[in-house]
């Protein structure tokens, strides 16, 4: 079981790779506003045995996370700490503060490390998904670009 933010989501469906979510885990836990940015905005359909819709309890700190962060954010990082579950975030505001709040985050790059590392994906599997992804807009810096790549043929 897994928070997660609609980033990540959203860049797997789009490249129609959303058994790196599956391959790791039963249950993906997503807040209100994440699904609707899924759902609504994205006019994308999720399967509502796997993404289970959670409401976040804390209000107070949620008013003060929209000061830093979307609505979406905000509330992934609540249900995260309300759950006390891991959380997939890419951006990097939002991973800092839940890094602050003692979260342990997941992003994209991490979540196909993991696929390769459990032999979900090979080398070349794991690249050309990553390559897909940038292709469809996901961002990454130049370091950590090379960074995963470091790590991918290590393995």
């Amino acid at each position: 079981m897994i928070i997660s933010d609609s980033t990540t989501i959203i860049t797997l469906l789009n490249i129609n790779k959303l058994e790196i979510l599956h391959n790791l885990f039963d249950v993906v836990y997503l807040p209100q506003r994440v699904y609707n940015e899924i759902v609504i905005d994205e006019k994308i359909e999720l399967d509502r045995s796997f993404f289970i819709i959670k409401e976040i309890k804390d209000r107070r700190l949620y008013s003060i996370l929209l000061k830093a962060l979307d609505s979406g954010e905000a509330e992934a990082i609540i249900l995260a700490m309300e759950m006390n579950l891991s959380l997939i975030i890419d951006e990097r505001k939002g991973r800092k503060v839940a890094k602050n709040l003692g979260i342990n985050i997941f992003g994209f790059i991490g979540l196909l490390l993991l696929n390769h590392k459990n032999g979900y994906l090979s080398e070349s599997g794991t690249i050309d998904v990553f390559n897909k992804a940038k292709e469809q807009g996901f961002r990454v810096g130049q370091r950590l670009e090379s960074d995963f790549l470091r790590k991918i043929y290590e393995n």
